[in-house]
């Protein structure tokens, strides 16, 4: 699961770096949202909607904050993050700011070229996450850019070829894509890659039409059975815990009471630099304010960052994850 940059023996410096972090109370993960603008249109989310001005009064260095926090991880985020020419540069100040950090971007796929995603890999990205719903055209429909599925299945075996060490899908569990679900993590594997899934929720902008509800729930077991299955087979290609994939059923039937942690193990930091637990939350103030998060009693979601916050640490199952 690690980028081609890292070697076994970085595993137990990551663990210890994990341990450290969790030991003083500070986040592990540090999602840096550098724009919320983005030219999909997709219907689960609003960020499309930003106005293209809102580009005057995103941060252009977000280094002293990577700095501060010292993350074990760091995900480059949005909004979508190619829309800024000076990703390359914001990418290299962080890498430079914190050692042993492993560094992600999260990206529709739309205007990432193997140009593009060669400069984000030499500038210091260990991992890409693409967004990929579908595998046939159903993703563009979704994501409201023609041709965008057929472009991505195009352009990560040509990243891979190209010596860029990790490319991952970002895949939503919805009602109606439960049909993909495994030929993704089978073409992820034919690539050379992986996935991770995420379930969806209308908590962003109410849209309610893709929820997975009682129809769904005896194919979503199966669906999920057939995960947990894979990963026995062959650790490496999908990323989520095993406890993540086993809750999903289970929240799914409304039986999730358990707090949420997210804004104790990840924190997002806006373009402006405000700091929140939660994504679909708004900011609580600047990042220089921060002093951490208590759980909160919120059931409206169950994104993989919130199911992982909250995942027990199955030590043996992780390693073998990262081992991978």
């Amino acid at each position: 699961m690690l980028s081609s940059r890292y070697r076994p023996w970085h595993v137990p410096i990551f663990l210890g770096k994990y341990a450290w972090l969790r030991a003083r109370n500070r986040p592990v993960l540090l999602n840096f949202e550098v724009t919320m603008r983005c030219n999909a249109k997709c219907g689960f989310c609003d960020y499309w909607k930003t106005p293209a001005e809102a580009k005057h009064t995103e941060m252009s260095d977000f280094a002293e904050i990577a700095r501060r926090f010292s993350p074990m991880l760091v995900t480059f985020t949005g909004g979508e993050p190619t829309l800024r020419k000076d990703l390359e540069a914001i990418v290299a100040s962080v890498r430079k700011a914190v050692r042993y950090t492993y560094v992600q971007m999260i990206t529709h796929g739309a205007m990432l070229s193997l140009d593009r995603a060669t400069s984000l890999w030499d500038a210091g990205v260990d991992q890409f996450n693409i967004s990929l719903d579908y595998l046939d055209e159903r993703h563009d429909a979704a994501r409201g850019i023609p041709g965008l599925s057929a472009k991505i299945l195009d352009l990560v075996p040509r990243m891979k070829d190209a010596g860029i060490g990790s490319v991952r899908f970002n895949t939503v569990i919805k009602n109606d894509n439960l049909d993909q679900i495994m030929p993704i993590v089978e073409r992820a594997a034919a690539l050379g890659g992986g996935v991770n899934f995420s379930l969806y929720t209308d908590s962003k902008n109410g849209n309610e039409d893709y929820l997975l509800g009682e129809a769904q729930r005896r194919e979503l077991e199966q669906v999920v059975q057939q995960l947990l299955a894979y990963k026995r087979r062959r650790r490496g290609v999908i990323t989520n815990s095993d406890y993540y994939l086993e809750q999903i059923p289970r929240y799914v039937r409304g039986e999730m009471t358990e707090p949420c942690r997210s804004g104790s193990t990840t924190i997002h930091i806006d373009p402006q630099g405000m700091v929140r637990r939660c994504p679909d939350f708004k900011p609580d103030g600047r990042w220089q304010d921060y002093k951490g998060y208590e759980p909160i009693d919120c059931n409206a979601c169950f994104y993989a960052c919130r199911g992982e916050a909250q995942a027990p640490l199955r030590l043996m199952s992780r390693v073998r994850d990262v081992m991978a």
